[in-house]
């Protein structure tokens, strides 16, 4: 870490919510420097310690990017009429700085912050303008104090002004007092750095305070992991090992916050298993409204179901297998129904068929998917208006639902195509916002990954024997032909997928890694540059590692896409370089824009700090302006991670398969991947590494208690 001293010659630049700025310094060792930072900016004229790195910038060349900086009172009296006259105390212009400075001399500064009344003494300055000028000064030293305070903690400046606007002048007393509390009343800082500050100030490891923390720190880890509770021993255990403390010390805690209903619990199969209040609601709720929605599905009169099926066969041109039928008596007889299949099982045709079918018996039917990508593939396959979850409830910024227990949404029936990616919360809400008697179809592969968020929920709903689920076996034989069907079911069943050179599936083995990633990146460029950015998609099992996706986009981005004068750039936060060309993914839903996670598109301009991208699978392939402080919604696409894959489809898929993934190497996992591509897929790693992801069918064990919750429920 490198230290400069210097004073601010000019602020460069500064974001509308200060958190990223760029400035120069003055430094008598160095000459000029330009620093950039992810916090404020100084004032022009203040004296500042900064520490950080050197770096170089493609297109900027040198700069020194801080990780902190401190103000240091100027040691001269030009260098505080330089820091008044730049603005920064609301109030001071240039003249008066020189006349306050001639007056006070390098004593300027103590005056404005013990005797601001003096200023009065100054020509041209009445009481009243000295104590605004006063007030105005206390406000930045207040700020400057708090970034001060926790730089010294070993936290970065940056959150100062966040934690100023939420307490106030009271902000370094209320974190002394508890530092811990930031986590719940500050947006962005979590248990990591309330920790930080807490040991810095002299917080015992095995403290109240901190144990508390920790707890719930553990519980947000595990729902990041799938899981919507935790076993009382290993939420225990883990929480002893994130803080480096004894058992009986979080235990005695543990027991505190009990006692005084600060956790949730139920206790099954003899153990106690502890919830956050928020998955706790989600996951009874949905156990609730689930069987309530099953037992009471409203009366479609007199339809009969066969000749209805029988008139859709008939118009469609096909000819449905039993399983198929079952399917949409399933979906007219029940008020829940789970439909789950394997590629080429004919889901499509399926969903296709219960939408005709239910509006034939008059019902106003919706139709959605977790992702935007799957909603649009949801629409063009079934010649209705679908669209995700998020939008079917109205989602706002705010992060609230529009569509709720007291706005329902109008209809009686709702199909979610890709249910597996629904996690709990989002089944929860989807729930709230169906009236009494409403059919809700889930329609999905329980094979695949089960969703990012916590909970297993199609899988829950199919294991639990209390809901109607139809499960479609038989491949149809216009799909047995394809490759990628076969080999997905035969990875399905445990079987090595048939890889024949040169095919529409294949595999290409490398031992070294970097080899690999090597082979990767020129296969890309070539692909590319014959047939586009959109010809074929990189998965990678994680993000890690030679072949992880952070270094295949690096190395692909420098290959197909180098930096260039005539191309514009723009950095991310973390050091990510976006340019002109670059192959981008959405990484959020935005409604505001109407582009979704997972969107994939090209930047096809960079001004300043305005990024516009062209995503070809939006309507006439409209494009998405992104403001200054909106580019942190897209990262490179060039790779992505097999889990942001779900619910879309490519072309062509190139799987990275190397050993380094081992703790990745799952049988659902080569299971989504393949079944991603539509005409062709290839295997980039080793055959172990492939044996290895087919022989593990062990899939992380996701703990939830919703199966067992609809398992008290009666029979159908």
């Amino acid at each position: 870490m490198d230290i400069i001293e210097g004073t601010v010659e000019s602020i460069v630049f500064q974001s509308e919510n200060k958190q990223f700025c760029v400035f120069r310094i003055r430094s008598a060792a160095l000459g000029m420097v330009t620093a950039v930072y992810r916090g404020p900016a100084p004032f022009m004229g203040e004296t500042v310690q900064a520490s950080g790195s050197w770096t170089q910038h493609a297109r900027f060349g040198r700069q020194f990017t801080l990780a902190g900086y401190r103000s240091v009172k100027p040691g001269s009296a030009e260098g505080v009429e330089r820091f008044l006259a730049s603005g920064a105390v609301k109030g001071i212009g240039k003249a008066m700085a020189s006349r306050i400075v001639e007056h006070f001399g390098r004593d300027t500064l103590e005056i404005l912050g013990k005797s601001p009344e003096r200023l009065a003494e100054v020509s041209g300055i009445g009481a009243k303008k000295a104590k605004s000028i006063g007030e105005a000064y206390h406000a930045i030293s207040d700020l400057r104090e708090l970034m001060l305070f926790l730089e010294e903690n070993g936290v970065s400046g940056h959150y100062a002004a966040k934690l100023q606007l939420a307490y106030g002048d009271t902000a370094i007393t209320r974190i002394k007092a508890d530092p811990y509390r930031l986590i719940m009343d500050i947006d962005g800082i979590g248990f990591k750095t309330a920790d930080r500050i807490g040991l810095s100030l002299g917080f015992e490891p095995s403290s109240e305070e901190r144990v508390r923390a920790g707890i719930g720190y553990a519980l947000t880890q595990a729902a990041s992991g799938g899981h919507t509770c935790v076993p009382e021993e290993e939420l225990l255990r883990y929480t002893g090992q994130i803080l480096q403390v004894e058992y009986v010390d979080v235990e005695t805690v543990f027991q505190t916050m009990i006692a005084n209903n600060l956790l949730r619990t139920e206790d099954w199969g003899g153990h106690r298993f502890i919830y956050p209040e928020y998955l706790y609601r989600a996951e009874t709720g949905t156990a609730r409204m689930l069987r309530a929605l099953r037992d009471y599905p409203d009366s479609l009169g007199r339809v009969n179901v066969e000749r209805v099926i029988a008139e859709w066969e008939a118009e469609a041109g096909i000819e449905l297998a039993d399983a198929q039928k079952e399917a949409i008596r399933s979906s007219l007889k029940y008020g829940v129904f789970a439909l789950t299949g394997g590629p080429g099982t004919g889901k499509t045709t399926i969903i296709k068929g219960i939408l005709s079918v239910l509006k034939r018996a008059g019902c106003t039917v919706l139709l959605a998917a977790p992702t935007g990508r799957a909603a649009r593939r949801l629409e063009m396959a079934a010649g209705d208006k679908a669209q995700t979850v998020h939008r079917l409830l109205e989602y706002t910024v705010t992060g609230e639902f529009g569509r709720n227990a007291e706005d329902l949404l109008e209809a009686q029936a709702v199909i979610v195509d890709e249910a597996s990616m629904l996690d709990i919360t989002l089944l929860y809400h989807l729930l709230e916002a169906l009236p009494l008697g409403c059919r809700l179809i889930l329609v999905g592969d329980v094979d695949q990954l089960p969703s990012v968020g916590p909970g297993s929920v199609l899988k829950d709903i199919i294991q639990c024997g209390k809901m109607p689920v139809v499960r479609l076996h038989e491949v149809f034989r216009q799909a047995e032909i394809s490759p990628i069907v076969r080999n997905a079911h035969r990875i399905n069943r445990g079987m090595l997928p048939e890889c024949v050179p040169d095919s529409d599936f294949s595999m290409t083995e490398f031992a070294d890694e970097e080899l690999a990633a090597d082979y990767i990146t020129n296969l890309y460029a070539g692909e590319a540059e014959a047939e586009g950015w959109q010809a074929l998609q990189i998965l990678s099992p994680m993000h890690k590692g030679p072949c992880g996706v952070q270094n295949l986009n690096r190395l692909l981005q420098a290959r197909v896409n180098p930096p260039s004068p005539a191309k514009e750039e723009i950095q991310q936060p973390g050091g990510t370089v976006l340019r002109l060309g670059d192959k981008v993914m959405q990484i959020r839903n935005n409604y505001e824009k109407d582009v979704y996670n997972g969107d994939i598109g090209q930047i096809v301009t960079i001004a300043g700090k305005m990024v516009r991208v062209c995503y070809p699978d939006r309507a006439d392939g409209e494009c998405v302006t992104y403001e200054e402080g909106e580019t942190d919604e897209l990262q490179l696409a060039y790779a992505m991670s097999v889990h942001k894959s779900q619910g879309s489809e490519y072309s062509r898929v190139v799987l990275a398969l190397v050993p380094g993934h081992y703790i990745m190497l799952q049988r659902n996992l080569l299971y989504t991947a393949v079944t991603r591509a539509r005409e062709k897929v290839e295997l980039v790693g080793t055959k172990a590494a492939l044996q290895t992801a087919v022989a593990n069918d062990r899939t992380r064990r996701r703990y939830s208690l919703l199966k067992e919750r609809l398992q008290e429920s009666g029979d159908l």
